[in-house]
């Protein structure tokens, strides 16, 4: 149809003659093979997120995955069929449970603070774990800049970081503040006779710690460590197990370290785990969780929590950030950093 000099299409017209061209295109050419193939690049990227907090700038820098072995040589408490269906209802294998090992490095303008190290200084055949170092390379970050050393607790995936296969500090202008409680639990020669976990921990903080003697600072709970960082202890996974509640202008995150081990944790907070000193760790869960930080957490790159609004479960927008997780003991009302 022709008004003045304007035409004018009907969609059938439209998508008739669209067909007719392509079949002709079709028949009056030759097949061309498509050029797609590109060869495998075997890469992955860099294994660090960064984000502000605040006036804060914090990035998640990765140690690497730790595989720990079948599910339930780890978590006891539920029957071997409900700990199965717990796990793959988050699309996880049971078979070799694989923790990730994220550790933080705050910037706050005038210091630059580690929270936990990773396990460097600890060799495990078959693991890509102690690949901090390459981590902080990649995020423009150098171990000699590091001002403090924070640790949640002395494990051997938490400090065995701190120094390299010579002996020498990896962070050698660093302070590092820690619970007494655990200092002296885990140099106490008792250890080296207890289970062979026990032991490992023993030995790797005999390693890491004895090398920053003169720089090692006791921490209390509720204690401003630095500046905008308070301690909350949190026993359980080790006598002296500590949660760092982070604050800057007017925003917060709770670093909670291995208060929860995995996702499965914060849906049942009753379940034990074989690495725990003292099993009260749902009441550290809940403690840590109830004034609804969000968090981040030394085993987690993201993980998904329910908004009070919809009722459907919502993913976290950054990596590591727990977002106020929704467990049976606390944080009913949470809600995502994502939705607000």
């Amino acid at each position: 149809m022709t008004v003045g000099t304007r035409t004018f299409f009907s969609r059938r017209q439209l998508l008739s003659g669209s067909s007719a061209a392509l079949a002709s295109g079709m028949i009056g050419s030759s097949a061309v093979p498509a050029l797609a193939k590109a060869p495998m690049l075997n890469t992955q990227a860099p294994s660090f997120y960064r984000f502000k907090m605040g006036d804060f700038e914090a990035t998640v820098v990765s140690d690497g995955p730790l595989p720990i072995g079948p599910a339930a040589r780890t978590f006891r408490g539920p029957s071997p069929q409900d700990l199965d269906r717990l796990i793959t209802d988050h699309f996880l294998p049971t078979d070799n449970v694989v923790l990730d090992q994220n550790a933080l490095v705050l910037n706050t303008g005038d210091r630059l603070i580690l929270f936990d190290t990773g396990m460097l200084s600890v060799k495990r055949p078959n693991t890509a774990t102690g690949r901090l170092p390459i981590s902080l390379q990649q995020a423009g970050i150098d171990p000699k800049d590091i001002d403090a050393v924070v640790l949640t607790h002395t494990h051997i995936d938490h400090c065995g970081g701190m120094v390299g296969d010579d002996g020498n500090r990896i962070f050698p202008n660093a302070q590092v503040y820690l619970q007494e409680s655990d200092f002296n639990y885990w140099l106490d020669d008792k250890r080296l006779e207890a289970s062979p976990v026990e032991q490992g921990s023993a030995r790797t903080a005999r390693k890491n710690l004895p090398p920053y003697r003169d720089r090692l600072v006791f921490i209390k709970e509720g204690q401003e460590v630095l500046p905008g960082i308070h301690a909350v202890h949190t026993p359980g996974h080790t006598v002296g197990h500590t949660a760092y509640v982070i604050s800057s202008a007017g925003k917060s995150i709770c670093f909670i370290g291995d208060v929860a081990h995995h996702v499965i944790l914060f849906e049942q907070p009753q379940i034990e785990v074989n690495f725990d000193t003292i099993l009260n760790r749902a009441w550290n869960l809940a403690s840590s969780c109830s004034t609804c930080w969000p968090a981040s957490g030394y085993r987690y790159w993201f993980i998904t929590c329910r908004g009070p609004e919809s009722g459907s479960l919502q993913s976290a927008a950054t990596v590591s950030a727990m977002c106020r997780p929704q467990c049976s003991l606390c944080c009913r009302s949470a809600r995502s950093p994502a939705a607000e």
